[in-house]
């Protein structure tokens, strides 16, 4: 900024070859450079816990990570930290957020337009299905996972995604039985 206005105050500074040099740096790099180092930290930004939660419509989803209750699956695992809480949606999300593929960033930048210029729906669900791979990323190659008999019987169609975790993990989110159910008091996101 001071660069700049020192150039603004001061146009002559231009004539010299030095000059030139400056306000191209003043006007042209700096700017590109801010520009790419705040998007950097917005988007490390945007894979917090919090973010996620920031918005209105997703503050359901951040009490059921709460719920008392061991078959609720985001619940049991950011409680017993098998998940960073501090990443916690991103992490069994990463598909579907902001550094996913190019589509997903579409998605998240629709949702924005939605949130700032219509009317969210009253439901909020995933594009597509929910992939085995998000659950295997951690749950594949592990003792617990491994060890039971459903899980090695199950193998193949599990890792091809011809049948869902969620057949038999099916508690998720159940934003609407919350009220029905007993809330942890542990830590907040």
């Amino acid at each position: 900024m001071l660069l700049i206005s020192l150039l603004m105050l001061r146009p002559t500074l231009t004539v010299a070859q030095g000059g030139k040099l400056l306000a191209f740096l003043a006007f042209f790099i700096l700017p590109i450079v801010a520009t790419v180092l705040g998007a950097s930290i917005h988007l490390k930004n945007s894979t917090s816990t919090q973010f996620c939660l920031s918005c209105h419509t997703m503050e359901a989803y951040g009490k059921s990570l709460h719920v008392d209750e061991p078959g609720y699956i985001p619940a049991s695992h950011f409680q017993n930290n098998r998940i960073p809480r501090e990443h916690a949606c991103f992490t069994c999300h990463t598909d579907y957020t902001m550094f996913g593929d190019v589509n997903a960033k579409l998605r998240g930048l629709k949702h924005l337009y939605v949130y700032y210029f219509k009317e969210p729906g009253p439901k909020i669900a995933l594009y597509e299905p929910y992939k085995n791979r998000e659950c295997l990323h951690c749950h594949a190659n592990a003792r617990s996972f491994e060890e039971k008999p459903p899980h090695n019987a199950m193998k193949a169609q599990l890792d091809s995604n011809q049948m869902s975790c969620l057949t038999c993990h099916n508690k998720i989110h159940n934003v609407a039985q919350l009220d029905k159910v007993k809330m942890w008091k542990g830590p907040a996101q």
